[in-house]
């Protein structure tokens, strides 16, 4: 009879994590999903799975767009039938407290080679979805210098516009 509270806990416990295991495999099959959107160029799927006020910084400077402008960036990509194509190789998920609030980084395998995603997801009406998301390309520590005299003449420029 003593044990049986230890018991409670301990059931607790492993139905609290099967239901975090759940809920990671259900967000790690939106991101899939959305990524496999992408690849197969289907624009609707894509952008449904993105909040209405969602934010899409992509790797070039100026790619900072909510979710509108991405539709418009993107739109011809999809149009021609091949947008981008990228895999998950990696991914970490973290909940909040009350479990309504997502964030995930990701390491992919793209036509770039390898990048980075980072985002928060949210529920809405009962459906994961993607309110912010990052994508960074990775640099090599050893390569850094060689990568920032290619970028410097051109984000020079916008440094200085945005003094």
């Amino acid at each position: 009879m003593k044990y049986l509270p230890l018991l409670f806990l301990l059931i607790i416990s492993c139905a609290s994590t099967k239901n975090s295991d759940q809920q990671k495999t259900e967000i790690s099959t939106v991101l899939d999903n959305w990524h496999k959107a992408a690849a197969d160029a289907n624009y609707d799927n894509y952008f449904d799975t993105m909040s209405d006020e969602s934010i899409y910084i992509g790797t070039d400077a100026t790619e900072n767009w909510n979710k509108k402008q991405f539709q418009a960036f993107a739109k011809p990509y999809f149009d021609k039938g091949k947008a981008w194509n990228f895999k998950a190789i990696e991914r970490n998920i973290y909940f909040s407290k009350n479990g309504k609030n997502v964030w995930f980084d990701e390491l992919l395998s793209t036509q770039m080679k390898l990048c980075r995603g980072s985002g928060v997801m949210v529920q809405e009406n009962g459906q994961w979805k993607i309110k912010h998301y990052v994508l960074s390309m990775t640099v090599p520590n050893d390569n850094m210098d060689e990568v920032v005299k290619i970028k410097s003449a051109l984000e020079d420029k916008i440094l200085t516009e945005k003094k």
